[in-house]
């Protein structure tokens, strides 16, 4: 197989990453640059902060990236960037860095998909030995903004089985989370106040969809919002819940929290194993920020009749090491993009 060396940019929402990844399994480095802290305040991600916070950050992120791995351009194969899904004003910070190391360093430039990327978390080495996957397998992608099963089976070849028709369980998580005042990011903060409670306690919907492996959380969060209402009286916007609901002494928030886990958890994996089942899938691998969830890894390792795979803490959210990695393969096929390569804020996987 032939070698590579390349450097990749991540910036499609609050993360400003860059990593220098070989033969697309091996970590050189992997910098991270966070605004989790300052969106917390707004209780999610405010598009126009992060991608300021993103031109402050991308050149310092790049440099620490290249002196980690002890190299510099002239040891690269190629440059990959996150063209898309994300939020337009972001992604354009991280596409147009990457070009300019394309055109200055006459190297070829790869656009991933974010999504894809994710899928390739999986492939990456975090000790000497290299993961090895034998296709075809199910992903389960699940973060703040998707929710997708894809069924792959080869390098580059994807296909949807389903995916949400309204929130992602990972915007699931944090509007949940707002209205228990749990803060923000969700998902994080319902696992640690599920900790001390009943996933059994309320009985909470899981909604049937018109195909087979997609998901609706709407409902949930619907259902949510009256049982806090119920508990809180005079209490009759989601607003008026979110910034009040610390001070309800008689909400049991931490008997939401492990009931709402529960049911995001359970349909997860009940329509996972599911759509494993019907296509003779060798392993279920599991990517994206909520991948991290330690109930969504026990369960589905427990439930799903074949082996089980997700990605280290570090390489669940968003970082670059996974866009390096997806990249790699696109090298392999030629496929590179154009300086002219736009960004594509709902770039779908295909």
């Amino acid at each position: 197989m032939m070698k590579t060396t390349i450097l990749a940019i991540e910036s499609s929402c609050d993360e400003t990453a860059a990593a220098v990844i070989k033969n697309g399994q091996h970590i050189k480095s992997n910098v991270v640059a966070s605004q989790i802290e300052l969106h917390r305040r707004y209780g999610g991600v405010f598009p126009e902060v992060a991608s300021r916070q993103h031109i402050l950050a991308i050149d310092t992120v790049i440099r620490d990236a290249l002196a980690q791995a002890e190299t510099d351009f002239s040891t690269l194969d190629a440059v990959a960037v996150t063209r898309g899904p994300g939020l337009a004003g972001s992604l354009l910070v991280g596409v147009n860095a990457a070009k300019g190391i394309a055109m200055a360093q006459n190297l070829p430039l790869i656009g991933v998909n974010h999504l894809e990327g994710h899928l390739y978390s999986n492939w990456l080495a975090t000790d000497d030995a290299a993961p090895e996957i034998v296709f075809p397998v199910l992903v389960l992608i699940v973060s703040g903004g998707h929710t997708e099963i894809v069924l792959m089976r080869g390098h580059g070849d994807y296909r949807i089985l389903g995916r949400t028709i309204d929130d992602a369980a990972g915007e699931a998580f944090d509007k949940v989370a707002r209205l228990l005042g749990l803060g923000y990011p969700g998902g994080p903060a319902i696992q640690r106040a599920a900790a001390g409670g009943d996933a059994r306690a309320f009985d909470l919907p899981r909604a049937k969809t018109k195909r087979p492996y997609d998901f609706s959380f709407s409902g949930l969060k619907t259902a949510v919002l009256r049982l806090v209402q119920r508990y809180s009286k005079n209490l009759q916007r989601p607003s008026d819940v979110a910034q009040n609901a610390p001070d309800a002494s008689n909400l049991p928030v931490a008997d939401i929290a492990a009931s709402v886990q529960w049911a995001i958890v359970d349909a997860l994996v009940q329509k996972t194993r599911a759509a494993a089942d019907a296509f003779g899938v060798q392993e279920i691998l599991l990517a994206g920020g909520v991948s991290a969830n330690g109930a969504l890894r026990q369960e589905m390792s427990a439930r799903a009749g074949c082996p089980v795979r997700f990605p280290p803490l570090s390489l669940c959210t968003d970082n670059a090491a996974m866009i390096g990695a997806a990249a790699h393969w696109r090298y392999l096929r030629g496929d590179f993009s154009a300086l002219e390569m736009d960004v594509i804020p709902n770039l779908r996987l295909k």
